[in-house]
């Protein structure tokens, strides 16, 4: 059986990756999504185990302990992370995994698994991307300037990744990440 492959899209907040990375998912039936780990709140609609698991901040620090976390940080006062179990599993079974991670979560996952491939969504301009945050209407305007403040180290980080593209049409920037994939997967 061959060996399962990853896919990581990683991008500022409010630059679609998680639009994409959904459409990307509905279009690769042979992807699964890698359910991270998190200790923010819950927000409609999200389920336990589909969208996160959801942890203590106490669990959370005992499994950053034990080592059972490929890639993990804290963001905004909240824990994130993947679980190392799960994505061996998934793996060794050759299954292929698409990752809807931060920068940082994208590049230690490449660390770790070298033959990774990270796709790094760029927003169109910072204006456009602070408009994005507003409209989610997820947090607050403090939120909102906070996110703003780690978009520099982001894009520069997101220089590091395999492929850019530029989320500035939707349609446009969903093809191109879709032919990225097909041609990642049907490589193996």
């Amino acid at each position: 059986m061959a060996r399962g492959r990853l896919v990581v899209i990683s991008a500022p907040s409010g630059a679609g990756k998680t639009t994409i990375a959904r459409a990307i998912l509905d279009a690769h039936p042979t992807l699964g999504f890698s359910v991270s780990a998190t200790t923010r709140p819950v927000r409609d609609g999200e389920q336990e185990g589909r969208d996160y698991f959801f942890l203590t901040r106490e669990e959370f620090l005992r499994r950053i302990e034990a080592g059972e976390f490929v890639e993990w940080e804290e963001i905004y006062g909240n824990y994130y992370g993947t679980l190392r179990q799960e994505v061996d599993r998934a793996l060794e079974g050759g299954r292929h995994i698409l990752f809807d991670i931060d920068v940082k979560g994208g590049l230690s996952i490449r660390k770790r698994y070298p033959e990774s491939l990270l796709i790094f969504i760029r927003p169109p301009s910072l204006q456009i991307l602070q408009e994005r945050l507003r409209n989610r209407k997820t947090e607050n305007e403090a939120a909102v300037l906070r996110r703003m403040e780690r978009v520099p180290l982001e894009m520069q980080l997101g220089v590091a990744f395999d492929y850019q593209i530029v989320n500035d049409d939707l349609k446009r920037a969903l093809a191109e990440v879709n032919a990225v994939v097909s041609r990642y997967l049907q490589a193996n």
